[in-house]
């Protein structure tokens, strides 16, 4: 059996095991990074996503007035995220995340070259205003595609003959020698041959559990509706394995039915595994209905203030799939897919060109996904936007009628000017357009059949599941802990696998953009443990 000897064995490429290496590099120590995927995905869901941050007290955030503190974030978040103030580590790691998400976050990163955008949007608000009482969303100028590349480069740069990374290796077993780690051994998925990792010290970070539909179902709250069909927006490799292998060495697996899934996602056009979904940020302006064409109520389904909620009610639905019903102009200001992929602007930094998508609306998107998407459809019509949902369905589910009712019973709000509005939907858009970076991505409020606004369109979405919210129990150090609490020697957990912290610091929602702060937190509280101790 081939053997790499190392100071420190990182399991996973993602953004919590690349901090974590590099920060250890920086320190002197040598470092086996093992990964599953190829070279060219080194870096896992980081490099694809969006690249959202929810930060605190930042100087954007005084630049634009917003009067954020760590108080007032922790209070948001305990509440929001309905965290049980008993769950003694999970509460330790949300105080350690608002009190140095500005240090050990937002200035490491400016630090690193990284840039954010010059905004701050007001996410998850919360449905009666119990989410993010304050705007602290920021964006990374480039997603974090450019955050990951960045990291990567100075990864390589702190090299020094010290790292070693090992592409396409799949480890299979976790090694203890006289009650201590000494390591683990992978299978290498090119040769199938073993290799034999010898590490005193062991960080996991190998993702949640949201990319195996079979541990997801396993693990699926029973007192919550579960849907029958689902897609996959997390990474396949993230299915679990490496937490049972920890759970065998003592650790604890804490808060594993808590996910942070989305509840309007639908098959990538392209997609790089089976079942791969992609998440939209559903329009704020679009009608949200049933599989029959019936808007989805009393209380109608508005996104940008609890997707924990929108997802609940989505899975309680009869149908797997829900429709969002629109027109171009709702389409052009408004539809947007999550992710690195789909927001080019954002992502190659092309200032002017994002600014006129902002300005004018973002027809290229809406053209593409029209021309990819079969479960993107368009029509001059109501009645012939009911004969394509029906023929992608092939149902006779969709009354071109009942479409038209549910059509016309919204428009009818607007019927004497903004007089006699009396819609929550029309309400909640009213409250969003009044904080600037909304305002630039949300329509004024009108008929949905406004002459001129056609066509009409519709998509089909499913529920498609993310990130792992629970994880393996850590402590402020990322050693990961036993059932007396106390740290298994020479094991840590950093990123998701650790649920951001402590196996669970979101609770059961999250104040939306805390995952890839907590990545960075978590493994370099990791690195800090493990280089002084």
């Amino acid at each position: 059996m081939a053997t790499a000897q190392s100071d420190i064995l990182v399991i996973g490429g993602g953004l919590a095991g690349i901090v974590t290496a590099l920060e250890a590099l920086r320190a002197g120590k040598r470092v086996t990074v093992v990964d599953r995927d190829t070279p060219g995905r080194f870096g896992g869901l980081a490099l694809w996503a969006f690249g959202g941050m929810a930060l605190v007290g930042t100087p954007l955030q005084a630049r634009k007035r917003i009067p954020d503190t760590p108080e007032i974030a922790l209070r948001d978040w305990i509440r929001f995220g309905e965290l049980d103030p008993d769950a003694r580590h999970p509460m330790q790691w949300a105080r350690y995340y608002v009190e140095h998400s500005r240090s050990q976050v937002h200035d490491w990163l400016l630090g690193e070259g990284v840039r954010f955008m010059p905004a701050v949007n007001w996410v998850e608000r919360g449905r009666f205003g119990d989410g993010n009482s304050l705007p602290r969303y920021h964006i990374i100028w480039g997603t974090s595609r450019e955050m990951t590349r960045r990291l990567i480069a100075a990864l390589r740069a702190a090299d020094n003959g010290r790292l070693t990374i090992l592409h396409r290796h799949r480890v299979v077993e976790l090694q203890r020698s006289a009650g201590t780690i000494s390591g683990a051994v992978a299978i290498d998925e090119a040769t199938g041959g073993q290799v034999r990792l010898d590490a005193p010290v062991v960080v996991l970070a190998m993702g949640g559990i949201n990319g195996s539909h079979e541990q997801v179902r396993a693990n699926w709250p029973r007192d919550r509706p579960l849907p029958s069909m689902m897609l996959n927006g997390a990474h396949p490799f993230a299915d679990g394995k490496l937490h049972r292998l920890a759970a065998g060495f003592g650790a604890q697996i804490d808060h594993a039915g808590e996910m942070w899934n989305y509840a309007a996602g639908f098959p990538h056009p392209f997609p790089h595994f089976d079942g791969h979904g992609l998440s939209t940020i559903p329009c704020k302006s679009a009608l949200w209905l049933n599989h029959r064409g019936e808007r989805i109520g009393p209380e109608p389904l508005v996104t940008g203030f609890d997707t924990h909620w929108l997802c609940r009610r989505v899975a309680e639905q009869e149908k797997p799939w829900t429709w969002h019903l629109l027109n171009w102009r709702i389409a052009a200001k408004e539809f947007a897919i999550s992710g690195a992929e789909h927001n080019q602007r954002i992502r190659d930094r092309q200032f002017p060109q994002f600014l006129v998508e902002t300005l004018f609306g973002n027809h290229r998107l809406v053209r593409q996904m029209q021309r990819e998407s079969p479960h993107f459809l368009v029509d001059a019509t109501l009645a012939g936007l009911a004969e394509r949902m029906n023929a992608l369905t092939e149902s006779h589910d969709v009354d071109p009628a009942v479409l038209q009712a549910t059509a016309d019973a919204f428009d009818a709000n607007f019927a004497n000017a903004d007089k006699l509005e009396n819609d929550d939907q029309i309400r909640r858009i009213v409250h969003a357009r009044q904080w600037g970076p909304d305002r630039l991505r949300t329509c004024k409020p009108a008929p949905l059949q406004m002459q001129g606004a056609g066509p009409f369109i519709a998509i089909q979405m499913q529920l498609i599941t993310r990130k792992s919210l629970g994880g393996l129990r850590t402590d402020l150090h990322s050693r990961v802990l036993d059932a007396q609490d106390q740290a298994i020697d020479g094991l840590y957990c950093v990123g998701e696998a650790a649920g951001f912290g402590g196996g669970g610091a979101s609770g059961k929602r999250s104040l939306e953009g805390t995952f890839l702060p907590g990545c960075i937190l978590t493994a370099r509280a990791a690195a800090r443990s493990i280089v002084s101790g």
